[in-house]
């Protein structure tokens, strides 16, 4: 069924304050504050070449990546999507802002090859590589696809060791909660939370484009900030407010890009640590 979506307008007034001064949101009125800087911005991306990461491929391994399905070129990471896997930062990291520009490409392969085109970010990350689908560590996921930027996903082991608590709407889209400001503290250990204004038409199809779709049209680049703070997770796509999570664990980890069928290119991963108080 096809819904219209309403939100009052104190609520928008509320998102937008938010918006406009770039602190994460707490429904339920807890939210850390960003008092300053540990250190300058860390460039986890030298332009050069993948110092500071390690590939994991599915039945490949840990660098081992005769596909060369990550490489830098022209002064990008490319990802080419051919193989299911990632690159994953060698340290840990906690209480930071991630930003990271994004665009797609054009190739994608089997299974996805007429589906959306799809990546992802992962924060948080630890345990075993290749735990989760055989390609990734368990973590929590920024997921990175057409029509779908934005939504968090919970990629764990179905306990409380991976989880967090969104508001939702009364209604779910495809089986998955809906982010709403003032909605009800659900709590999720193997679900997702769309961003709040996902299409709820959205079809798992190649170049998907919802009505209030925030991210640009395909082969422009995108602009995606995580705020991990404390217990957590604020999102921004091409500065726009679109998701956020709290009671979130684990609450530091690894960082890991993923390949997932589509080719995407990455000019800028930087954090920029914070403080929680």
């Amino acid at each position: 069924m096809k819904r219209i979506l309403i939100i009052p307008l104190l609520s928008v007034f509320v998102l937008l304050v938010f918006v406009k001064s770039g602190l994460a949101l707490n429904p339920k009125g807890s939210r850390g504050t960003l008092k300053g800087l540990k250190s300058p911005k860390i460039e986890l991306f030298n332009g050069k070449d993948l110092s500071g990461w390690y590939t994991f491929i599915k039945n490949k391994g840990k660098n081992n990546d005769p596909n060369n399905v990550f490489t830098v070129q022209n002064g990008l990471i490319r990802v080419s999507g051919q193989d299911f896997g990632c690159i994953t930062t060698d340290n840990e990291y906690g209480n930071y802002q991630l930003e990271i520009d994004f665009k797609w490409g054009e190739k994608t392969f089997p299974p996805r090859v007429n589906k959306a085109r799809d990546s992802g970010v992962f924060v948080h990350s630890i345990g075993k590589d290749g735990t989760a689908s055989e390609s990734w560590m368990q973590a929590i996921e920024i997921q990175v696809i057409e029509g779908g930027t934005g939504d968090i996903i919970v990629v764990g082991n179905n306990s409380s060791d991976f989880s967090i608590t969104s508001t939702v709407g009364p209604e779910k889209e495809d089986s998955s909660f809906v982010f709403r400001p003032n909605g009800t503290p659900e709590t999720i250990i193997g679900d997702r939370v769309n961003w709040l204004a996902r299409d709820p038409q959205w079809k798992d199809v190649i170049g998907f484009r919802g009505a209030k779709d925030v991210e640009k049209p395909h082969g422009e680049w995108n602009k995606l900030k995580i705020i991990a703070l404390g217990s957590k997770i604020t999102v921004y796509l091409n500065g726009t407010f679109v998701n956020y999570t709290y009671d979130v664990h684990p609450q530091k980890g690894k960082i890991q890009i993923q390949s997932e069928g589509a080719e995407i290119f990455f000019k800028r991963v930087e954090i920029k640590q914070l403080i929680s108080n």
